[in-house]
């Protein structure tokens, strides 16, 4: 018999991750294989009941993102031919979320395919965090819960930056201003931008700062760090500006490419991500890279979405 308990299934993408998750909130990870064939197919097989249980599939937007994707919408349909009573999907980094906009000719708007696919494969919620941009909530036709890192950022900028009153708040473009003037007003620091000129995607060409870092430790705050040459461009032009030191803090650490050397060899101090996505090897090789572990945020977020109750606790700044 059915006790609609709470079930959470984990793919391959951050397996670390789901049992953090499950070790909050007093469980275990569901019985999962996940396969593939020799031609490549996924293969997924469920080695337990979960009918009429309330199940929330843990899967990232990182690594072999088309893989985990698919890995993903293959779990979710698998639950719901297993008559799942309901079905939340839970990406710590949504994937392709960066393609979020028609922004030339011919361009796809692939957030929202992701979303399609999510919904037709059979999620009846989604629970994410720091989507680049939040209107792609709007892309669903079922419940989207966008947790944020803020209050996480605070707790470790007020518990591990030294001198972080005499600190300024750094946004690397006019898209995160106000995530950062957000972070600056609950501090009580000053803000400062910095602008960028791209001439291609990935590749910055030139970056004029606008406000007085002078003497100040300066706090670069942005929702992705990929290739990092916005953090390692942002940083030089912050201490060519006369900055004391800088610190850097990212949602989602893709860290791909050269990140990790343009890292080593940047005026940056440090680099805090949260574990969204997992670097832990990458931390061998970098020792600037630090962690906020976020696993709290999104097993209260399940518990909360399992019990019935507000989930609009957690957007505020409630740092668990």
């Amino acid at each position: 018999m059915s006790s609609n308990s709470i079930r959470i299934l984990a793919g391959n993408s951050h397996p670390a991750l789901a049992k953090l998750i499950a070790k909050r909130l007093g469980t275990e990870l569901a019985n999962v294989t996940v396969t593939k064939y020799s031609n490549q197919e996924t293969a997924v097989t469920i080695g337990e009941s979960v009918r009429d249980e309330d199940v929330f599939i843990v899967q990232s937007g990182c690594g072999e993102i088309n893989d985990h994707l698919m890995e993903l919408l293959i779990m979710i349909n698998a639950c719901k031919t297993a008559s799942a009573r309901r079905i939340t999907a839970v990406l710590p980094c949504f994937p392709y979320a960066r393609q979020d906009k028609k922004d030339k000719s011919r361009a796809p708007i692939s957030a929202k395919l992701v979303a399609n696919m999510l919904t037709v494969a059979g999620a009846d919620h989604v629970i994410t965090m720091d989507l680049h941009a939040s209107q792609i909530q709007g892309f669903f036709d079922c419940p989207v819960d966008n947790l944020y890192g803020e209050p996480s950022v605070l707790r470790y900028i007020r518990e591990n930056v030294p001198e972080w009153k005499n600190a300024i708040i750094v946004s690397p473009d006019a898209g995160g201003a106000k995530r950062a003037t957000s972070i600056a007003d609950h501090l009580d620091l000053d803000f400062a931008l910095i602008h960028k000129e791209r001439k291609k995607a990935n590749e910055v060409s030139r970056m004029v700062l606008v406000g007085d870092v002078k003497d100040k430790v300066a706090i670069l705050v942005d929702d992705m760090a990929d290739t990092c040459g916005t953090l390692g461009l942002a940083a030089k032009t912050l201490m060519d500006n006369g900055a004391s030191a800088v610190y850097a803090i990212v949602i989602h650490g893709v860290l791909s490419g050269k990140a990790l050397d343009v890292i080593n060899n940047s005026m940056l101090t440090r680099v805090v991500v949260t574990n969204t996505i997992p670097h832990a090897e990458k931390k061998k090789h970098c020792p600037k890279l630090d962690t906020i572990d976020v696993s709290a945020v999104l097993a209260e977020a399940i518990r909360r979405t399992h019990n019935g109750e507000s989930v609009s606790y957690l957007f505020g700044l409630a740092s668990i």
